[in-house]
């Protein structure tokens, strides 16, 4: 994964590429994924890096939505349950099944979940991860001894996928490389190129250099999520917006308070939604919240009143309320939620399905949809480009396509296994080079090989791609993963060959970046 092998392949003379992916995001990374295993010259340009916005923000499930069956949405959860299912087939090293426990302290919550939630393995048929089933309160308290004792009657307990959303990510660039694609981050489409009114490529400006690019393609996919509107404005100033940004904010929190295996979930809060609480790498993901945004951002802050409805509604489950002095981090994330033709429902009501709109132009655009159902979504997507395109039929072979790293082991036994196939190629550079298997955090067992792996074939470029999506510093604790900050941008300068004034400002910026993740 060389950038600059990468930047080669747009500069050939002549060259026109059958499909081009605008967003390396979940969508965008799963139709090139699509694209380039049907056979098409496939290039996926990305403004700042892979998943730098919504899709490294996620609340880290892959889930059918026990939500979307309450509100009788049977397709999406049908939709859901098959690509969950897949999804582990196809990445185990990274997607597991994860037990969530529903704690029930009223007399009609076990009868009332457990019928709905044996509705939800049924849909899931022979992609099921597991049954659901009653737990007494005795055996509900051994799963999760931090929940509140009083009136509890016991729990229901059901399964779905958890999984690192930015190592998906990582994985999928992979994938798209092992295949014959072009991939490039840090690459901002600035027009669309035309001919006779029908889109023939896009221009490109290199965010490190300054370089433009005029680059021709028989058909373009916008999938940009939040910021599918920008792309469509290029293409007609008068369009219309097609997406509703929500924000969905999570915290995370020691161990200490969900020290098992087992999540939460909380089915209905204050506001109408479900709240989760998840452990994810040795530490525990509670969230999420949906309010309306006005406008998309690539760093969206969370809001005092996220934090306090998320802290106040988990602290009346546990024993042990959290407080703010306990968050060590906070994200927030925007949804690119399809907007309602009727105008007028709260985001929390809007379907979390996506659809696939083509302008006049030939211009496809997909939006809407959710990380667990990427792979259908980027299906449908390039099924709509072979035909705007023109380009030969294809029949999509992504259903059984292993993600580059997959293995037969579920990642999550140690630090390094998080990089399946290529935990190897990281233990290489760490006999080659005793140095590199010094630790750059001990808490959060990160070693400086992965800085080197991350720079080499991950096309990690600042000290922030490597400490909020290579590893998940950022994620997990904010104010430690500042500390290591010098130290990875030293490395990264050794690689990328850059000086002492590269280092200095990167370690200011990603600074800047991390207070954000931080409460005061």
């Amino acid at each position: 994964m060389d950038r600059n092998k990468e930047l080669n392949e747009i500069r050939k003379q002549g060259r026109v590429w059958d499909v081009v992916v605008i967003g390396g995001g979940a969508s965008g990374l799963g139709a090139a994924i699509d694209s380039v295993t049907r056979g098409f010259k496939t290039l996926l340009v990305e403004q700042a890096d892979f998943t730098k916005g919504t899709s490294s923000r996620s609340t880290k499930l892959v889930h059918g939505g026990v939500r979307y069956l309450a509100q009788g949405n049977i397709a999406l959860v049908l939709e859901a349950l098959r690509e969950r299912g897949l999804m582990r087939k196809n990445a185990p090293h990274l997607v597991r099944d994860q037990r969530f426990i529903i704690p029930a302290y009223l007399w009609w919550e076990k009868p009332f979940y457990t019928i709905g939630l044996t509705l939800y393995d049924l849909l899931a048929g022979r992609l099921g991860l597991g049954r659901s089933f009653p737990y007494r309160k005795k055996k509900t308290l051994e799963k999760i001894p931090t929940l509140i004792h009083t009136n509890l009657r016991g729990g229901i307990v059901y399964h779905d996928g958890q999984f690192d959303d930015s190592r998906l990510a990582v994985n999928m660039v992979q994938t798209v490389k092992d295949h014959g694609g072009t991939v490039i981050n840090y690459m901002k489409v600035i027009r669309l190129l035309k001919k006779s009114g029908k889109i023939s490529g896009v221009v490109t400006v290199d965010q490190e250099s300054g370089e433009e690019y005029a680059i021709e393609a028989k058909s373009v996919l916008n999938a940009t999520g939040v910021f599918v509107d920008d792309i469509l404005r290029m293409d007609d100033p008068k369009a219309p917006d097609i997406v509703r940004p929500s924000q969905g904010v999570h915290l995370v929190l020691d161990k200490e308070f969900l020290p098992g295996d087992h999540a939460i979930m909380i089915p209905k809060t204050s506001d109408g939604r479900v709240l989760f609480a998840i452990p994810w790498h040795d530490k525990v993901v509670v969230g999420t919240t949906d309010i309306q945004k006005e406008k998309p951002e690539l760093e969206p802050r969370a809001l005092d009143e996220e934090v306090d409805f998320i802290l106040e509604t988990v602290g009346r489950f546990l024993k042990k309320a959290p407080t703010r002095a306990d968050v060590k981090s906070v994200f927030a994330g925007l949804r690119p939620l399809a907007a309602p033709t009727e105008g007028n429902k709260k985001t929390k009501e809007i379907s979390r399905g996506h659809r696939v709109v083509v302008s006049r132009s030939n211009l496809v655009t997909i939006i809407g949809g959710k990380w667990t159902t990427y792979r259908q979504m980027a299906e449908d997507s390039v099924d709509k480009l072979i035909e705007v395109g023109g380009l030969p039929v294809k029949t999509s072979v992504t259903r059984s396509l292993p993600i580059h790293g997959s293995r037969g082991v579920n990642g999550f036994q140690s630090p390094l296994a998080i990089y399946g196939t290529d935990e190897e190629g990281v233990l290489k550079l760490v006999r080659e080079n005793p140095e590199l298997g010094e630790s750059l955090s001990t808490g959060m067992k990160i070693i400086k090989a992965q800085v080197v792996w991350a720079v080499r074939e991950e096309m990690a470029r600042t000290v922030e791609d490597f400490l909020a999506r290579r590893c998940r510093a950022l994620f997990l604790d904010a104010r430690e993963s500042v500390s290591m900050a010098a130290d990875v941008a030293r490395i990264m300068a050794r690689e990328l060959g850059k000086d002492r004034i590269w280092e200095e400002e990167q370690v200011a910026g990603y600074s800047d970046v991390a207070k954000s993740y931080m409460l005061n």
